[in-house]
């Protein structure tokens, strides 16, 4: 993807580290992704890599019928994209997916340095769990994305 591809600023990833710990401890990641769940205007972008890397540890950290129950309503919610093989997954789904936003907790990914290069090659912006529930406007992106006033949120997020 050249930086000259459009992104939507709907679509967010939250890498795999960022999905086991919503579900099985809460905290900023649960912040995080409950912005997304709260609006049916913002989409979850992912590839089945990606998701496999989440299903795994919640699966030896929780169980596999948890793990498997984790899955298939993630199936459901979120946008999968195709990934190539050697791919990073949260990249490769933002990349693939058009999505603006990356939610790790991979310190690799959130380093000026890894900044510069993503920027050369894409228009993405990659924050920990607690930067993005801190930073995340949804008056702001909605404006952003529909110029209309905001609605305020529209969804439950423990729906």
């Amino acid at each position: 993807m050249d930086s000259d591809r459009e992104v939507d600023h709907g679509r967010i990833v939250a890498d795999a580290d960022v999905l086991a710990a919503d579900l099985l401890v809460g905290g900023a990641a649960r912040d995080a992704l409950d912005h997304v769940r709260r609006h049916s205007w913002l989409d979850l972008v992912a590839t089945g890599p990606l998701l496999d890397d989440a299903e795994a540890v919640v699966a030896d950290l929780a169980g596999a019928d948890l793990a498997d129950d984790w899955r298939a309503r993630f199936d459901e919610v979120a946008v999968v994209v195709d990934q190539p093989e050697g791919d990073h997954p949260a990249l490769a789904a933002a990349y693939r997916g058009g999505a603006a936003h990356v939610v790790s907790m991979d310190e690799r990914l959130q380093s000026p340095a890894a900044g510069a290069n993503l920027r050369g090659a894409m228009d993405v912006s990659v924050r920990s769990p607690d930067a993005f529930a801190t930073v995340f406007d949804p008056a702001g992106f909605y404006e952003l994305l529909f110029d209309d006033e905001y609605p305020g949120p529209d969804r439950d997020p423990r729906a």
